[in-house]
């Protein structure tokens, strides 16, 4: 969780509070460049994705959320659920902002996580749902501490209630944050990873009851660390046509263009249950997405699937810019959902994501990809050739190009509204390894995101872009072939 630490005044603790919503009126969720089929608060700033977890039949997406306002502060845990993991339907602010017990000074909320305690193991009741968070202490524009605290919910994550010997796990430092927790069952036990960003180092605690937790390892590489590490991620995932599993360690922080932006690095290995290795000895970040706009992505936990994939949501946005993006009255949104795995190549072991459901949104074929002009979410499936390329485009001359050329996936925004921010204008690319003749892209388009899948999700690039008209139209350059697409149907109106 990041990352300015501002000023406030001292909160009292409030368990829960009523979101501030926008009337319902037929113009609901039809903002200009509204997302129409990903996750967006309905009103004010939201970054992180927290505490992914399936009780029930419900998908739970807690979040960092601002109740006061559309820049990052005050943060707090925004709350919806789905069914489909698509259709989202929004919640009273799960977890406030409130007044240390011992410090007096005011905390937020930061990064964590939420499990299922099917057991009772920490006395709160079977099947309690427990989050764990950063609590960041604050006072006069000052960051004092980081220390790790609790709060169970016995109505499936409708009312909740702050553990009153908080905090639960504390070393007496300012940057300590971000627990990602899960229950690990060949030592039935629960697992704790979080991160001391300056350090570029994940912390590994194992505990009995989810209250009292111990030290058990650590992991330092050097990676990527053009950037603070935050936002860690344990799990274990199915490599595709093995019989094997191995363990990833996910977390954000450097991009592939370097410390001016934020983005995702992940490491391949193993997990004795005390601590990760990784496989190599080779420092080569490997990056979960090469697009600017992915960022903090966690998988959830309690959520079996039948080969063990995992599913994971990630904050699209970027620290860079932000507070700037021209969005009202309300800025960011989470990515579509993706199903996680690992492939076994020449390189080694790729994380590969394919998205999740998104079938269910299809609705009118496209059957004349050129002819048509598009004015909501739609979805594309095309191989493109050496030297080719696809552009969204409109009469106002914006323009977003998604091409391949000199073996590179590349997605192109410099076109599109650039001038809230100087570092928005950028060209994107990911090299395809081993300079394939042609490459296979799935590219969904949503207003003002783009999420382009390559080779089956070897390679992803997701991007913010922002035009003067929200009517799109698609030129094709080259050799393209345009397999098949699909208008999407929107998740906020019936």
């Amino acid at each position: 969780m990041s990352k300015f630490i501002l000023a406030f005044g001292i909160l009292s603790i409030v368990m829960i509070g009523c979101q501030t919503s926008i009337e319902k009126t037929s113009v609901y969720y039809q903002e200009t460049y509204r997302p129409q089929i990903h996750f967006t608060p309905e009103t004010n700033w939201m970054n992180d994705p927290n505490g992914l977890v399936f009780l029930d039949g419900e998908h739970h997406l807690f979040y960092q959320y601002n109740p006061y306002g559309n820049t990052w502060g005050h943060m707090s845990w925004g709350h919806a659920v789905s069914t489909d993991l698509l259709h989202w339907q929004h919640l009273p602010i799960a977890l406030r902002e409130y007044q240390d017990r011992i410090t007096n000074d005011s905390t937020m909320i930061f990064s964590g996580t939420a499990v299922v305690d099917k057991d009772n193991t920490a006395g709160f009741g079977a099947n309690a749902l427990i989050a764990i968070f950063t609590s960041n202490v604050h006072k006069d524009n000052q960051g004092l501490l980081q220390h790790q605290s609790l709060a169970y919910s016995t109505d499936k994550g409708r009312t909740w209630t702050y553990y009153k010997e908080n905090p639960i796990l504390s070393i007496q430092r300012k940057d300590f944050r971000d627990p990602k927790v899960f229950w690990y069952e060949p030592q039935q036990k629960w697992v704790m990873a979080l991160v001391i960003p300056d350090r570029y180092t994940v912390q590994f605690y194992d505990s009995k009851n989810l209250l009292n937790w111990n030290l058990t390892g650590s992991f330092t590489d050097s990676g990527d660390t053009t950037r603070i590490w935050e936002c860690p991620d344990l799990y274990e995932l199915p490599v595709e046509n093995e019989n094997k599993t191995k363990w990833v360690l996910s977390l954000s922080g450097g991009h592939p263009q370097g410390p001016k932006f934020v983005g995702m690095q992940y490491f391949v290995g193993e997990f004795d249950g005390k601590t990760f290795s990784k496989d190599t000895s080779d420092h080569t970040p490997s990056y979960v997405d090469f697009g600017k706009d992915f960022y903090a992505g966690i998988v959830y936990n309690n959520l079996d699937h039948p080969q063990k994939k995992k599913v994971m949501i990630g904050w699209v946005n970027n620290w860079t810019y932000g507070n700037q993006i021209p969005t009202s009255p309300w800025r960011s949104a989470m990515s579509l959902p993706r199903e996680l795995s690992l492939a076994h190549t020449s390189s080694g072991f790729v994380l590969q994501q394919k998205l999740v459901g998104l079938e269910k949104l299809r609705g009118e074929k496209i059957t004349s990809i050129e002819k048509e002009t598009l004015n909501g979410p739609f979805e594309l499936t095309a191989t493109l050739s050496e030297e080719t390329a696809v552009e969204l485009i409109n009469d106002a001359g914006d323009s977003l190009v998604i091409s391949y050329v000199e073996g590179a996936v590349s997605v192109d925004r410099v076109k599109t509204k650039t001038d809230f921010h100087p570092d928005f204008a950028s060209l994107e690319s990911y090299d395809v390894p081993g300079y394939p003749a042609s490459v296979k892209v799935r590219l969904v388009v949503d207003q003002s995101i783009a999420e382009v899948f390559i080779n089956d999700g070897l390679g992803v690039i997701t991007e913010q872009f922002y035009f003067q008209q929200p009517t799109i139209k698609v030129k094709i350059a080259g050799d393209v072939k345009i397999n098949e697409g699909y208008h999407l149907k929107g998740v906020w109106r019936k």
